[in-house]
């Protein structure tokens, strides 16, 4: 054989053992290249309670800064209320189509999200993330199989049931109080007295520190704030920040604002976090509220879905409208106000598409990939979303293109009414923005607008309702009602005798609808999940007998 035939195969085998070691490398580089997702769930955040929505009353310079660098969500709809809106987040599907769709559930209550659902952070897994969830879960605690550890996250620093005071992170449910508050399924008795926002933060950024960057992450950071606490003092903040709002003339405003202003601070600090380990380049951040606002003491609580209708557990806007963003230095369009039609749902295969996966996976979703719709301002794939059909209830909401239709109502019609505060007395400061945590880091990245922008940007994310518009009542105890909601965001001008055929039509859409629907899996409150036979604690007691007083495992 001759030297040049030697060479020549040599040179070959080479070639083909370096284009392996290539496609190795580029394999290799497209995991660890998946972008990390960030998602901050705020706990009824309501529509008015961001700055970037027009209030002045409350600064939030650190949403205010991601929002407008980013894609500000402005027909954006969760569920009503917290564990369906968690259940459609995590599955991809509306609450009717899991049995979630009636109320929440309760710490002695025996029944979870069902475990039949493959759920977000177990898809993301799929795909080689370490997941992590800080906060609140409220999907399911009575075994240990319905918690977070069991169904796809690789930790968990926070609670399982609806809500906790934020210093000693005990609940009252159902005429029986306890702790609640756990590292992974032990109890953080070591936690308490300490800020359960400070917590969340802490935990958060110790993920971040501690992630090996050549692996995405997936970190959900659950928040408490801004839901009320236990009824002894449901609104908890350090009285240094509360003295902060004394411009506030109303004392419960006061705390929530407190309250809030810690909830911005966190989400600025965990982004600040995100930079210096150098992963925020490479990250998706959403944040999203769980449900509308609970205002006008609703809950004991004084949030502003400001000019929208109703509040939490409601059908109207201010129910089911929520205040979110997307940022991303991924997204090829930045800095406007998306109009694109969004549902709750839709974010687990948004994120599972922008991850890389591949949607052929995801079945009898109802949820839609909105990930090249919004990163390229192009149209979005849904049309319709469906609200809820609670027939418990008797409640029922639908919106297809620009129309709404409201059947029923809860609470005897209490709570259908108009609430603010308004928040537009004064001026909005911009330059708290640039100040800001996450806004300094967005300007040392050249991704904040210019303030002018800013500004522009605000005021067209602000609803203003139609004041030129005759307003026709809505009784929907009586009748459904039909609105226009691109026209008439706050829904005075009731359209269903105007437009019968449009009513029709939403009604049989609506049926369509409920014939899909599964049973309510709400259950009755089982004695056994008492706290008082568990040292004070809420646990997984379906795991375990009570006997006497006294607990056997099963």
């Amino acid at each position: 054989m001759s030297v040049v035939t030697v060479v020549s195969h040599s040179l070959i085998r080479f070639c083909e053992e370096m284009s392996w070691l290539v496609l190795i490398v580029i394999l290799g580089v497209a995991s660890a290249t998946r972008p990390n997702i960030i998602f901050f769930l705020a706990d009824d955040l309501g529509w008015n309670d961001v700055g970037f929505h027009g209030s002045n009353q409350i600064p939030t310079p650190n949403l205010d800064s991601l929002g407008v660098s980013g894609l500000m969500l402005h027909n954006y709809y969760t569920s009503p209320i917290c564990s369906p809106s968690r259940a459609a987040l995590m599955t991809g599907k509306y609450p009717i189509h899991t049995g979630m769709q009636h109320g929440v559930i309760y710490g002695a209550e025996p029944r979870g999200l069902p475990l039949n659902e493959k759920i977000l952070p177990q898809y993301l897994k799929d795909l080689g993330y370490k997941t992590h969830l800080v906060g609140k879960w409220h999907l399911g605690s009575y075994k240990k199989e319905y918690l977070p550890l069991n169904r796809g996250f690789d930790s968990h620093v926070g609670f399982w049931t609806g809500r906790i005071d934020m210093y000693d992170h005990t609940t009252m449910e159902q005429g029986s109080w306890g702790t609640d508050f756990r590292r992974g399924f032990e109890v953080a008795h070591d936690l308490f007295g300490v800020y359960a926002t400070d917590v969340y933060t802490d935990e958060a950024i110790k993920v971040v520190n501690s992630h090996n960057k050549s692996e995405p992450l997936f970190l959900m950071l659950a928040h408490s704030a801004v839901h009320s606490g236990n009824p002894y003092e449901p609104i908890r903040a350090p009285q240094k920040l509360i003295d902060a709002f004394k411009y506030i003339d109303d004392s419960a405003r006061q705390k929530f604002a407190a309250v809030l202003s810690k909830l911005d601070e966190s989400v600025g600090k965990v982004v600040k976090a995100l930079h210096t380990r150098g992963l925020l380049e490479n990250s998706i951040v959403v944040f999203s509220t769980d449900n509308g606002g609970p205002a006008a003491g609703f809950n004991d609580n004084a949030a502003s879905n400001y000019p929208l209708k109703g509040v939490k557990n409601t059908l109207w806007e201010g129910g089911v409208r929520g205040a979110g963003f997307l940022w991303s230095p991924l997204l090829d369009s930045k800095a406007r106000v998306a109009y694109q039609k969004m549902h709750i749902s839709d974010w687990l295969p948004t994120l599972y598409s922008a991850a890389g996966g591949d949607l052929s996976v995801l079945e009898n979703l109802d949820g839609v990939n909105q990930w090249d719709a919004l990163s390229k301002n192009t149209e979005s794939p849904r049309t319709s979303v469906l609200h809820n059909i609670d027939d418990i209830w008797g409640i029922a909401a639908l919106t297809v293109d620009k129309y709404k239709l409201i059947k029923g109502t809860i609470y005897k019609g209490v709570w259908d009414n108009w609430y603010g505060p308004s928040g537009r007395e004064g001026a909005y400061n911009a330059s708290l923005l640039y100040d800001s945590h996450a806004g300094r880091i967005l300007d040392k990245l050249n991704l904040m607008p210019p303030k002018e922008k800013v500004m522009e940007l605000r005021d067209e994310a602000t609803v203003k309702c139609n004041d030129s518009i005759e307003v026709i009542q809505c009784k929907p105890r009586d009748a459904p009602c039909v609105f226009n909601i691109d026209e008439d965001p706050c829904e005075r001008r009731n359209l269903a005798q105007l437009l019968p055929e449009v009513l029709e039509s939403l009604l049989s859409e609506m049926h369509k609808l409920n014939v899909s629907a599964v049973a309510p899996n709400a259950q009755p409150i089982d004695a056994r999940g008492d706290p008082q036979y568990w040292g004070r604690v809420y646990t997984n007691f379906g795991n375990y007998e009570t006997q006497h007083g006294s607990s056997v495992c099963l």
